[in-house]
């Protein structure tokens, strides 16, 4: 194995001479001490949180070595505003960042107990739902890494999204109770709290405004240091929970009005108990507005009170703060930055705007007008009275700025406040998140923005941490890169490209795909273990792994599955190549076709599985429950990667990456950051299949363009039909009508056009895999051409293109 070719870190050199007998002993006193336990009586979760505290003391003073270099050097400082941080588990991270696994893993075992069990034992945080929220903290690692000074901020959710189960293959929901146990992470302030109003009333002067909310909340803050690779520096993921500004009507509980006397505390908790919160309602849309006010407004004050203790001059502000928007959940963050700086500090408005749009930059996930959120004005006015006349004021202003802007360029229309275009209005760089989402922002859903402004967008496409996505979830692969190129790729992944003269080298090869074959065995007996399934590792297993929606296309995956099924049932003689189909991920509470799409792979997948016929050659597989951890037993051990989103709907992607990087070559279309990946890893090692984004523009146009690819394809008028009646659904034959009507007649996502050619390229797949040299060539050759897709590389393009800051390192 060769050595690392970096200079020894500070945390190396301070770990270096601790054994595993003095991590040993940490533990034991955190058993002792902080958990009340002996090693005779404690349970698996003692250990855990023993170890756990252990490793925390010394993450403890690298964070604190971290904010004292930032306050001594003055250096500008990154804010990080994101709805979710989906942050996994964070025992093994830290564990893995500080250089302790060897250690830790013999601490435990002198002490009779599982090192991986311990490590299974943690919960995964509740805090967000798919990419974006992972992007989240992928990003945050990787400024650590790097040593850019930054907080992330966010909402502590007490129950997160949901917990997915099946029930006769319907999703069920049910609450998340990872804050049931202490989150052995994070540390209390009780001393960073701020009060947030909504509502009230508002009495202008000519100079500023007082704003007097009817209604409030204390956000009170928890703090998790996020440490780096080699514990060189660590920053801070500050997250808010909301508590109420009066604890226990006493007086009420006396009356005996006891459900009244907790009311205030109740509704509180309220705001910070669910992520994304069902806003078909007035309620929820009520109660989604002030979650997003929640936080942002708790995080203005906070970033603008720890200014105000180092500098004097506000209009410095944009020289020392960069608060990134992490789409447009906290766009409220410019017009209450313009209010604190008005109002509250007294600056001309329009200086106030100005300052305001020097500190931020907005990223932009969806190329979906519908998700680009919006909120009505007459909610807007009676949550937040003051923001919307300031956002009007905004308009105005921008208005005179430009007064050759279009009528339509404004962050009003139709008695509906825009955050998309409001957050734009207010950064002085918008960014999208691959290059051909950045060029299709500057034709669709912000064009005439984009005129006025041609200079604001950017391109940033996204990148994922190979600490955590290669590094410590495929062991196997990562000990082979080490053997072969050294271990320097770990925070250089662009170095991985020192791997491509071996995609041709067999012995290289063969170790490659038996990297692979382990991991797959590991999937296999958890699969086996937790969930009751059995697999063949053998097989291609064929995964599709993220939030259900139908521009993602699970539906097309599950379509070609049937007709698949139907193929191999009407030629069992024929040569097939076993294939295990995996999906994974979860629907929106409220929306209704996605969870239909889940009830439909549930109910194929029990139909499959029993049909003795494809015994050895198709089964189907739905863990509930998709998360971090999942993803890390799944991606590891993935053949075929399926990115199969309708052309220019995906922003970018990041399972695409991940999938990559760990030697699964992509079936896709050109759509998000395929693009880059195909051109990055090469043609002949992706399977593209499907139209581009303007050929899926034109398709639109033509009304009977589904009927047409219906009655034009055999395997999907069979699949349909199949479906349609009721082979899947024996007990409820018209339970899928609405699916295949939707089909037929409102196929938006454009699944019908591209079925031929998805199953096509998948009876190319099949071929290719049963050539075990060649597939192991082509998932080598992903692996060695990914480099450029860290999210080092990708946060370093923001230090220097958007924030304007360096590392303090």
């Amino acid at each position: 194995m060769f050595e690392s070719q970096q200079s020894p870190a500070r945390s190396e050199i301070e770990y270096a001479s601790e054994s595993a007998d003095d991590l040993r002993q940490a533990v034991d006193n955190h058993l002792k001490y902080a958990l009340g336990k002996n090693p005779k009586h404690a349970t698996l979760y003692d250990w855990r949180m023993s170890l756990s505290l252990a490793i925390r003391d010394k993450i403890v003073d690298p964070w604190f070595k971290s904010t004292q270099r930032t306050y001594e050097l003055q250096h500008k400082r990154v804010y990080y505003l994101s709805m979710e941080f989906l942050i996994g588990r964070l025992l093994e991270d830290a564990i893995v960042n500080l250089g302790l696994d060897e250690r830790a893993r013999q601490a435990l075992a002198s002490c009779g107990v599982d090192y991986d069990a311990v490590i299974r034992d943690e919960p995964d945080a509740a805090l967000g739902n798919g990419g974006l929220g992972r992007l989240a903290a992928c990003f945050l690692e990787s400024m650590s890494t790097i040593g850019c000074p930054a907080y992330g901020y966010g909402i502590r959710y007490e129950h997160g999204l949901f917990r997915q189960s099946f029930e006769d293959g319907r999703q069920i929901e049910t609450a998340e109770t990872w804050l049931t146990q202490r989150h052995a992470w994070e540390f209390e302030r009780p001393e960073v709290a701020y009060e947030i109003g909504f509502g009230g009333t508002v009495v202008e002067t000519r100079d500023r405004a007082l704003w007097t909310p009817t209604e409030a909340v204390i956000a009170s803050g928890y703090d998790t240091p996020i440490i780096g690779w080699q514990g060189r520096w660590a920053n801070t993921l500050r997250l808010w929970s909301a508590i109420p500004t009066k604890i226990f009507d006493l007086e009420q509980f006396n009356q005996g009005n006891y459900t009244a006397a907790a009311e205030p505390e109740a509704l509180a908790r309220t705001i910070s108990r669910v992520l994304y919160p069902d806003d078909t309602t007035d309620q929820g849309k009520e109660l989604r507005l002030k979650q997003e006010y929640f936080f942002t407004a708790a995080s203005i004050r906070d970033i603008v009170r720890r200014f105000k203790s180092e500098c004097d001059d506000i209009k410095k502000l944009p020289e020392r703060v960069a608060i990134q928007l992490n789409d447009t959940h906290p766009a409220i963050a410019g017009p209450e930055l313009t209010r604190v700086l008005h109002d509250e500090n007294g600056l001309a408005f329009d200086v106030a705007f100005e300052l305001a749009r020097a500190c931020l930059s907005y990223t932009n996930h969806t190329l979906l007008p519908e998700a680009l959120e919006r909120w009505s004005e007459p909610l807007m006015t009676r949550i937040l009275p003051r923001h919307m006349q300031i956002i009007e004021r905004i308009d105005g202003l921008h208005a005179k700025q430009n007064p050759g802007r279009p009528k339509a360029v404004t962050a009003m229309e139709k008695g509906e406040v825009k955050m998309g275009e409001l957050a734009f209005i207010c950064a002085h760089k918008v960014n999208g998140v691959s290059a051909l989402h950045t060029d299709l922002m500057k034709k669709t859903v912000f064009q005439k923005l984009h005129n006025l402004h041609p200079d604001r967008i950017i391109n940033q496409t996204n990148g994922v941490t190979p600490r955590r996505w290669l590094w410590s979830c495929n062991r196997p692969l990562s000990h082979l890169i080490n053997e072969t190129i050294g271990d320097g790729w770990v925070d250089d992944l662009a170095r991985l490209d020192e791997l491509r003269p071996f995609v041709d080298d067999a012995a290289f090869l063969d170790k490659f795909a038996a990297a692979k074959q382990q991991n797959k065995i590991r999937l296999a007996y958890w699969l086996q273990q937790d969930w009751g399934v059995s697999i063949d590792p053998s097989a291609l297993f064929d995964v599709q792994i993220k939030r259900i929606h139908e521009y993602k296309r699970q539906l097309m995956n599950i379509l070609e599955t049937v007709a698949l099924w139907h193929e191999i049932r009407e030629n069992p003689g024929a040569e097939w190549t076993p294939r295990v189909k995996i999906f994974g991920g979860k629907a929106a509470p409220g929306y209704v076709v996605a969870k239909e799409i889940i009830h439909l792979i549930n109910d194929v997948a029990k139909v499959v599985n029993r049909d003795p016929a494809m015994k050895g050659r198709l089964s189907v597989v739905y863990p509930a429950n998709y998360n971090v951890s999942m993803a890390e037993l799944l991606i590891p051990a993935t053949d075929l990667s399926e990115q199969i989103s309708t052309a220019g709907k995906e922003a970018s992607g990041t399972g695409n990456m991940k999938f990559a990087m760990n030697g699964a070559p992509t079936i896709g279309t050109l759509d998000g950051a395929n693009v880059e990946i195909r051109a990055a890893v090469g043609a002949e090692n992706f399977f593209l299949f499907g139209m581009t984004a303007e050929q899926a523009e034109a398709r639109r146009d033509d009304v009977d363009h589904s009927r047409k690819a219906i009655s034009n394809s055999p395997h999907l008028s069979n699949a349909l039909k199949l479906i349609g009646d009721g082979v899947f659904s024996p007990g409820e034959p018209d339970r899928y009508q609405g699916l295949v009507d939707l089909m037929n007649n409102h196929d938006y996502f454009l699944v019908c056009a591209d079925f031929d050619s998805y199953y096509g390229k998948q009876r190319e797949v099949d071929q290719v895999f049963r050539d075990a040299g060649a597939w192991a060539r082509m998932a080598a050759s992903n692996t060695a051409r990914v480099g450029w897709f860290s999210s080092d590389r990708t946060i370093r393009s923001y230090m220097k293109e958007i924030w304007n800051v360096v590392p303090a390192l």
